[in-house]
Order: structure tokens, then C-alpha cells, then sequence
């Protein structure tokens, strides 16, 4: 049974603080709720080497963020003890830190424009600016400039696919963590109502 064109797929991953707060119930129902619907989920133990291999960061992007952690402690008062580019570089080693601490939960999910709604769901990258309604804007109050008062990785939860870098990275991101052999081809109810699609995967 082929996907259909609607079902984009994208990446979520549950960081250690969703499944140490025991919010992985809550956050799924948000994303069930829409129509989409989950593909594949597994819960293990990260290891160093994926995390780096996921991230795949740059050294823009590092001097870009530490840029902004920089200036960040500078508004505090705070002392600045090494460049920009290495406040950038210890957020990945931070998140890798972090992100062995406990058990993440790796998912696909399916559905219309897939990687756009599970983002809106979830809201930006840091909790304290988002958005009430979102999962970081109602579930934690975190902030970059906390973070790196205490030289460790932002609690925001968890990671979703930027729809900005298309469906080539969501693809990316699942093969890091997600065989295809672990990914289920299946219709649910609420396609044949969204979308006239029978269980066999053929628009009605």
C-alpha cells in the first residue's frame, strides 16, 4: 500500500525531560487531535555518535548562537570567558550530555503538510518565548540565557523537524534514528473522514 500524497511524513523525538515529566500522553493526544497520525515509535537510549550525526551543525551556525548567548550574558552582567563560536559548539555538547541522561522517544509521523502542523504544535525552540497554546509555551518556561547560566542544554522538550529545511531533512533525521522496515503503511479512520481514503489506501 503506497503512501498517499497528502501523508508527509516528518521527525519528533521526546527528549529526557518529556519522558521524565510523564508528558508523552499529552502531547501525542495534541498531535492525534489534528489527523495526523504516528507511524513508527520507539523508545531507547540515545548514543553520542547519532546525536552528533543529527544535529549536523555548522560553524555559522555556532557562531550565529553563541553570538546570541554572548550578547545575552552580557546583558545580565555576566562575564564572557571564551569566543562566540565555542558558546555555539557547547550547545550540541550540552544537548548530547543531556540528551544520554535518560530515555528518548523516536517518532514518524504521517499526514497534510505534516512537518508545518507538528511545528505549530510545539512552538519555537526556546520556551520562553513561545507561544501560550503550544507545547513549550504551556508545559516549561526555560530560557537560552538560563541554559547557559548553568552551562547546560535547554529543557524544550522536544525536537521536530524545521519545515524550512523541507521533507529532504525530515527524511534525514528519521534514518538517523528510524529504520524503514520500523515505519508502519497503514490508513487510520481519520483519513477515510479528512480525506475519502478506504483502508486499502484508495481514494474513495
Amino acid at each position: 500500500m503506497a503512501r498517499q500524497p497528502h501523508q508527509e511524513r516528518t521527525f519528533v523525538m521526546f527528549k529526557p525531560d518529556t519522558v521524565q515529566r510523564s508528558l508523552m500522553g499529552d502531547i501525542i493526544r495534541r498531535f492525534e487531535a489534528t489527523g495526523l497520525k504516528c507511524v513508527a515509535m520507539k523508545m531507547f537510549m540515545a548514543d553520542e555518535k547519532r546525536i552528533f550525526a543529527h544535529y549536523n551543525k555548522n560553524d555559522e551556525w555556532f557562531l550565529k548562537k553563541g553570538t546570541g548567548i554572548v550578547e545575552n550574558l552580557q546583558a545580565q552582567g555576566l562575564p564572557v570567558t571564551k569566543e562566540p563560536i565555542e558558546y555555539g559548539k557547547d550547545i550540541i555538547r550540552a544537548n548530547a550530555k543531556f540528551m544520554m541522561s535518560a530515555p528518548v522517544v523516536a517518532m514518524v509521523w504521517e499526514g497534510n503538510q505534516a512537518m508545518a502542523v507538528i511545528k505549530k504544535l510545539v512552538g519555537s525552540t526556546e520556551p520562553a518565548t513561545s507561544d501560550v497554546g503550544t507545547v513549550r509555551g504551556d508545559y516549561t518556561v526555560d530560557s537560552y540565557s538560563h541554559a547557559a547560566v548553568e552551562d547546560r542544554a535547554v529543557r524544550n522538550l522536544i525536537h521536530c523537524t524545521d519545515p524550512a529545511d523541507g521533507a529532504s531533512e525530515a527524511e534525514r533525521e528519521i534514518n538517523i534514528w528510524i529504520d524503514e522496515s520500523e515505519i508502519m503503511n497503514y490508513v487510520s479512520a481519520q483519513e477515510r473522514v479528512m480525506y475519502d481514503v478506504n483502508f486499502d489506501g484508495i481514494k474513495e
